[in-house]
């Protein structure tokens, strides 16, 4: 492992090109730029497959890996993790989305492949609305949609954080990540569909639940790359709370594509 003149710096939520909807970088791409900038460590947490009986809500049906490409997936990162091994930590990850009634299959999943998986991340993309499910953060007039459906832009938020509450208290099994993503995804498109989150009190019962269960979480900065954000995903009112509850931060790119990887030092002294 090289010595790094740096605080260390672990970067762990990033994609690959297994994802349907990032772009067909390489591992090698992403590896030797997380080199070049100096980080130490990092997660591959692919979008694991979603449950069996489950439909893909996003118009694009591109919102993870199939069941059927990740025994390839897995070798895949073992073996560019034994390439590298003498240069950077590199850890088989996957990142899991929570889907409100379908907790059983998640688990059955999560049984099938849990035993390879590193460091992995629980998250929620998809909120169910009645009967239907829907893609929170696929695009501005997918979110429009849901607004209009729930009457308001707080009532996204709420829900949201309902369904975050719900995804730390289901029994997803003995694999289940300890490790939260983007905790304030739906503020995506909060450029357009602002909303003063401060003082919420579903996030404050959130927040609290995460410190009790003694989780960590995705410090993730993919939203200041995104045009309608401009924020880390957790920022402002809600790292204030973060900080009260002294609850763990993992860097996380989110990256998508390699050139997303990169030491953001300054956001490292969040962590």
């Amino acid at each position: 492992m090289k010595q790094s003149p740096h605080k260390y710096l672990k970067d762990g939520h990033i994609h690959t090109p297994y994802c349907p909807h990032g772009t067909d970088d390489s591992f090698e791409e992403y590896v030797q730029k997380a080199i070049q900038v100096g980080v130490d460590e990092i997660s591959f947490t692919e979008h694991f497959p979603l449950p069996e009986g489950f439909e893909d809500p996003a118009p694009a049906k591109d919102s993870s890996i199939e069941a059927d490409k990740m025994e390839s997936y897995i070798n895949d990162v073992k073996k560019i993790k034994e390439k590298y091994k003498d240069q950077i930590k590199i850890n088989i990850g996957a990142e899991v989305d929570y889907i409100e009634g379908f907790e059983e299959e998640i688990k059955n999943n999560l049984n099938k492949y849990g035993e390879y998986l590193e460091d992995s991340i629980l998250s929620v993309h998809m909120i169910k609305i009645e009967d239907k499910y829907y893609c929170m953060d696929f695009s501005c007039e997918e979110f429009e949609k849901i607004v209009n459906l729930l009457g308001s832009v707080e009532s996204v938020y709420n829900l949201y954080y309902e369904t975050l509450i719900k995804a730390i208290n289901s029994d997803l099994g003995k694999y289940k990540p300890k490790r939260i993503g983007h905790l304030n995804l739906v503020r995506k498109y909060n450029k357009k569909f602002q909303y003063d989150y401060s003082n919420n009190k579903k996030l404050k019962e959130l927040v609290k639940l995460i410190s009790d269960r003694g989780y960590e979480l995705d410090y993730n900065i993919a939203g200041l790359f995104k045009k309608d954000c401009g924020e880390t995903y957790i920022s402002g009112y809600l790292e204030e709370l973060i900080k009260q509850y002294n609850i763990k931060l993992v860097l996380g790119s989110d990256s998508h594509s390699a050139k997303y990887i990169d030491k953001y030092e300054e956001l490292n002294e969040h962590i």
